[in-house]
């Protein structure tokens, strides 16, 4: 949203006022676009509504976060020489699947299109049963600590917590003392540790614990 809102900016202060911007969505397996953005829509992450041609399947959870699966011309047959992966890339009824995961724009519209939401394939679970929206957690993460870290890992497949495996920015970590071939900064690190608590504290959920 933030790289949106910048290109409107610029805009604005070239042109003096906003270009139609369009959005869509797709794979190179879809070769590209499946569904696209056809109106005004002011935000990131909208992707819109199916091309012509383009049949899609959506596949909800209890959240009404749906996998999105597509079929249509612009769909691959399959994958060269490799007929395994080719089988396992489509469902019962013919449908590619993705791994993807959308939501409606208005649940009670559906002509208002889809907004993007991850992958569901990066979706993991833990040994509580509860799911862990990877995609959506690692951004989450990263407009937490923007300014100290470059990058994050969720990690956790069938564990009792979440973890974070945390690439901090260079210059944070220049008076990192090392120990045992690690790099310790202990300002950086109870800095990110209290981010990551005032974060915590504004979820909610089964689970809510940071140590």
């Amino acid at each position: 949203q933030e790289v949106w809102l910048r290109l409107e900016r610029f805009c604005i202060e070239e042109r003096g006022g906003l270009p139609m911007m369009a959005s869509s969505w797709g794979l190179t397996e879809t070769a590209p676009a499946c569904v696209m953005v056809h109106e005004p829509i002011g935000r990131s992450g909208v992707i819109g509504v199916p091309m012509p041609g383009v049949e899609v399947k959506l596949i909800p959870d209890d959240d009404m976060r749906c996998e999105i699966r597509v079929k249509g011309p612009n769909v691959t047959k399959g994958y060269f020489n490799d007929p395994e992966k080719t089988a396992a890339a489509f469902d019962e009824e013919g449908f590619f699947i993705t791994g993807d995961a959308v939501r409606f724009v208005n649940p009670k519209d559906a002509s208002r299109g889809l907004i993007f939401d991850g992958r569901v394939s990066e979706d993991f679970k833990l040994l509580t049963g509860t799911w862990v929206q990877a995609g959506t957690l690692r951004m989450q993460v990263l407009d937490r600590l923007k300014g100290l870290v470059q990058d994050v890992v969720v990690c956790g497949h069938d564990r009792g917590e979440v973890g974070l495996f945390i690439f901090p920015i260079p210059r944070s970590v220049s008076d990192a003392t090392q120990s045992q071939g690690a790099l310790i900064e202990p300002h950086l690190a109870a800095r990110i540790e209290t981010e990551l608590r005032d974060m915590n504290a504004a979820v909610t959920g089964s689970a809510k614990r940071i140590t």
